[in-house]
């Protein structure tokens, strides 16, 4: 019997960042949409051929996005705001949706699950009229056809869609249900009138999550609706990042065709599979999270064990997720001997391949070749004296859990009011300002040995001189450096730790056209020499204003990094704050008075399901207090966390203990600040005033009343007044006028204050 396999969705990048150049390029005029277009169709091409080469069956079309699948789900709906509806060009309507224009904000964003990829949040409205548009789908479905491959189309599923919305009032999401899934229908209809055969895969990861019975009721609702459209679709609802065993209960006793379930980060599936008896069941398998070579020993032996309950001509083998998450190829990785343990997007398919052919013949040469290679590969790793470290074992036992630094919150605000001497909403930024292209050049050539250090170093000092001079004329209260020697903030971190590689060309979409290049944890981690010191003692000797040193916490470089997965999470998390414990210690030894630790990522690692939240929470706080428990009553700890809602999480961030605690609310207003007044978070708080994912510059009326509507939930002297995140993507033309409007807004809310 041969056994088929699936990829759950594919990188659409490109191996080059192809789609990124183009895009970056369109958005500066530089090329038409037409040239845009003929990009994005190249890469569709390459992207199938390779999977259909490959020998991989299911090859998914409508997984590729100009931005976002959920941005282009709004679309398929007609879910257009109200301020974007007015723009004809489809095109330029889509883009400012996804990104502002000078008209309108952009539709916020936030993680999608506990990854580091960002969606478009669907914003829903009783003025919404939903409207079916399957023209993108049935465009690449043909497109996918004319060269010989019946794609199996994906779609965001509509409890999915409905889930991750947000409402403007007070409704809640599942009341558009009816609306919706009549769209969605019409949807289905379309394809079913396009191809009466179709394999169509909707999306539903959002019952990885503890689904309510009102979810399941409507899961039910809402696939038997959509079966009902033709017996012929063949219809896949797919989960993955948890186990989802409420919903295959569910969907076992709807007619669909598959269902998708991941048993890679949902090894609990297996208790749902009673439930799959009589469909397809496609078998994540392969990770599509993390990078490492599959043990194909403990793959097939987990296959043996789902066969005790789903017979195996009923088993499709599939990517435990999309591989979006995962870079495009090894291909440009050079010889490394850590290249050997790992695999990309386009190794997984050829695992996927041959997992496939061990099963179906594993008496086949090249696949007992293949299993015995893949053997000695895992042994080798898994003995491999790089990746232990005694003296780290040794100095983790030296610290106990429940590290914590001294002094009470009231405490050292007074200690640190006094000694810093600031305004009342004092203005600063989070760290970066641009990475000009002049800055990643000058970086290139250093690495290349085209310039010497000495001719790095004068001209990075050069771009810190301008950066503070720069800030000093618009009158900010806590300066930055700017941050021009680092490439990425987690990176540039761990291109000075033990334990970690970093790859040649190992990109991955973060969000739109931004990407991000995940270094690789593999080993114990240590730091051998300061890391920042250098360069913040320097741009503090240029100024009298008080410097902020920006250092990334532990939680946010491992939430960001391909991890070990032989080791737990939270031992890597503490290896990485005790190098952190020595970077603040050097800082503030050197005069650093104010020293932020980002955790960006902090929420975005927490568990789906409830039951492993609180384990997660503890070791992730531990990690940060640890990083941050050698700093003295005077030095002002601030933290950064962006994209997230912190309704449940409120608790752990008090534990955090961060003097300050910045996050982003630019788009979102005082919806996140709610939940620090309800509670009565005592800490300082810097609520973003300045949407950096958008080109916008606000003008200084639109800051006063950003601030004042800040102001309306906290307390004058607890709030800073900052950008949402760091300014590294935008472009000196942008953030000069924006930063300087900025300023200007918050002295006068500052004199208003002060004559009243």
């Amino acid at each position: 019997m041969a056994y088929k396999t699936l990829i759950t969705g594919y990188p659409r990048i490109g191996e080059n960042r192809e789609l990124k150049k183009a895009l970056e390029a369109y958005w500066a005029g530089d090329i038409a949409i037409d040239e845009l277009k003929k990009t994005a169709a190249l890469l569709r091409k390459t992207h199938w051929l390779f999977q259909k080469e490959a020998g991989i069956d299911f090859i998914s079309v409508n997984d590729f996005s100009y931005y976002d699948t959920m941005l282009d789900t709004c679309v398929m709906l007609g879910a257009i705001p109200q301020r974007f509806r007015s723009i004809a060009d489809a095109d330029e309507r889509y883009f400012a949706m996804a990104r502002g224009n000078s008209a309108s904000w952009a539709m916020s964003m936030t993680k999608w699950f506990n990854t580091n990829y960002h969606f478009i949040i669907p914003e829903l409205d009783n003025s919404l009229v939903f409207k079916a548009d399957s023209s993108k789908i049935l465009s690449e479905y043909d497109e996918a056809r004319a060269l010989g491959i019946d794609g199996k189309i994906n779609i965001i599923g509509p409890l999915t869609f409905l889930g991750l919305s947000k409402t403007v009032g007070a409704d809640d999401p599942y009341d558009y249900f009816d609306a919706v899934i009549s769209a969605y229908m019409q949807v289905v209809r379309a394809i079913a009138a396009h191809a009466e055969d179709a394999l169509i895969q909707f999306d539903e990861p959002i019952f990885a999550r503890d689904p309510s019975p009102r979810q399941l009721e409507l899961l039910k609702k809402a696939y038997t609706a959509l079966t009902s459209v033709s017996s012929k679709l063949r219809i896949i609802v797919t989960t993955y990042f948890e186990h989802s065993n409420e919903a295959t209960f569910v969907l076992g006793g709807i007619p669909v065709w598959g269902i998708g379930l991941d048993f890679v980060q949902g090894a609990r599936n297996i208790a749902g599979l009673s439930a799959v008896a009589g469909k397809t069941l496609i078998a994540g398998l392969v990770d599509g999270r993390n990078i490492w070579v599959n043990d194909a020993e403990k793959t097939l032996a987990l296959l043996a064990e789902i066969a005790h309950f789903v017979s195996p001509e009923h088993i499709v083998i599939s990517t435990s997720c999309s591989l979006l998450h995962t870079p495009y190829s090894l291909e440009k990785e050079g010889n490394s001997p850590l290249v050997q343990w790992l695999a990309f997007a386009k190794e997984k398919v050829h695992e996927l391949v041959y997992l496939a052919k061990a099963l179906s013949d594993p008496q086949l040469p090249e696949v007992i070749d293949w299993l015995r290679a893949n053997k000695e590969l895992i042994a080798a790793r898994k003995s491999s004296s790089l990746i232990t470290d005694a003296q780290v074992s040794e100095r983790m036992a030296s610290f106990g859990a429940g590290v914590s630094r001294v002094g009470t919150f009231a405490e050292r605000n007074a200690l640190q009011k006094k000694a810093l001497a600031l305004p009342e909403l004092p203005t600063t930024t989070i760290g970066s300002f641009p990475q000009t292209a002049q800055l990643r050049a000058l970086r290139r050539d250093v690495k290349a040995k085209r310039i010497t250090e000495e001719q790095y170093e004068a001209e990075i000092k050069r771009s810190i001189d301008e950066c503070i001079a720069f800030q000093e004329e618009i009158g900010l209260d806590v300066l930055v450096h700017g941050e021009p020697e680092r490439n990425d903030m987690v990176e540039y971190f761990g291109e000075m730790l033990k334990g970690f590689h970093f790859t040649k060309n190992a990109w991955v979409q973060s969000y739109g056209s931004r990407c991000v290049k995940p270094p690789l944890i593999y080993g114990d981690i240590s730091r051998p020499y300061p890391m920042t010191v250098k360069w913040l003692t320097y741009a503090q000797s240029k100024t009298a204003k008080v410097m902020k040193g920006m250092l990334t916490g532990p939680v946010t470089i491992l939430n960001w990094s391909f991890v070990r997965d032989d080791i737990p999470r939270s031992t890597v998390a503490r290896q990485i704050a005790l190098s952190l414990f020595d970077e603040v210690n050097d800082l503030q030894t050197a005069g650093i008075r104010i020293v932020q630790v980002d955790e960006a990522a902090f929420k975005e690692g927490y568990p789906l399901r409830k039951e492993h939240i609180g384990a997660y929470e503890n070791w992730a706080v531990d990690a940060f207090r640890l990083a941050v428990s050698g700093a003295k009553k005077e030095t002002q700890i601030h933290t950064h966390m962006c994209y997230s809602d912190f309704s449940d999480s409120i608790h752990t961030i008090e534990k955090m203990d961060a003097d300050v605690i910045t996050i982003e609310t630019a788009r979102s207003g005082n919806r996140l600040l709610a939940v620090f007044q309800e509670r009565g978070y005592a800490n300082e708080i810097g609520p973003g005033v300045y949407d950096i994912h958008s080109p916008r510059i606000p003008d200084k009326e639109e800051f006063i009343e950003q601030i004042k509507s800040r102001l309306k939930v906290l307390a004058r002297d607890k709030m800073w007044v900052n950008p949402d995140c760091g300014l590294k993507t935008r472009t000196w033309e942008e953030v000069r006028p924006a930063l300087h409007n900025m300023v200007e807004a918050a002295r006068t809310v500052r004199h208003c204050y002060t004559e009243n």
